[in-house]
């Protein structure tokens, strides 16, 4: 008789451990950082395979804004994790202010975000404008990795605010190795 509860037990574990995920995320007002990471990894996965490419490049030649199906997949994703498509969006927005000390958390958090502005670029850009863009996003890379964490943080910040107040404008998200060396100094 033991055997077999422990047998219905380890069936239910599962579900169990997925729902209590999910109950936990509807009751606060943040997603946890493991789901978070998980949406950032599977976001990045999903976007690199040729058929996700091609669905962004497809809306865009119909006229569709390519953040729409960008945000349309993240909401997929969030279905998948068992969170509301729209609270998992809205945590999206607080990331900043509610893992602004994890300094590891928030470097995956860009490095999503530029993964998504990569996405949307390739499918508007024709290929030398797309070309250029990458090379200048691997400059900055490349730029960043001289600097220590904290740094690193005080950069990205800097590019978020200016991303923010040119409206998420993709060519605001370059910065002049002038301007971070001032970033860094300041």
């Amino acid at each position: 008789m033991t055997d077999h509860s422990q047998s219905h037990s380890s069936e239910q574990k599962q579900p169990r451990k997925a729902a209590a995920m999910a109950a936990a995320a509807s009751t606060t007002s943040m997603m946890t950082r493991p789901q978070l990471l998980h949406l950032f990894s599977r976001f990045s996965f999903l976007t690199s395979l040729p058929e996700v490419k091609a669905r962004i490049a497809d809306a865009v030649r119909d006229k569709q804004e390519a953040v729409a199906v960008t945000t349309e997949i993240q909401e997929e994703i969030l279905r998948e994790m068992g969170i509301d498509p729209s609270f998992g969006i809205g945590c999206l927005g607080k990331v900043n202010v509610m893992y602004e000390d994890d300094m590891e958390l928030m470097v995956k958090f860009y490095r999503f975000v530029a993964k998504e502005e990569m996405a949307i670029d390739e499918a508007e850009l024709d290929p030398r404008e797309f070309a250029e863009k990458l090379h200048a996003q691997h400059k900055l890379q490349e730029q960043m990795r001289k600097y220590n964490p904290e740094s690193q943080s005080v950069i990205l910040e800097t590019l978020r605010k200016q991303l923010e107040s040119a409206n998420f404008d993709t060519d605001a998200s370059i910065l002049a190795p002038e301007q971070i060396q001032e970033i860094v100094e300041n």
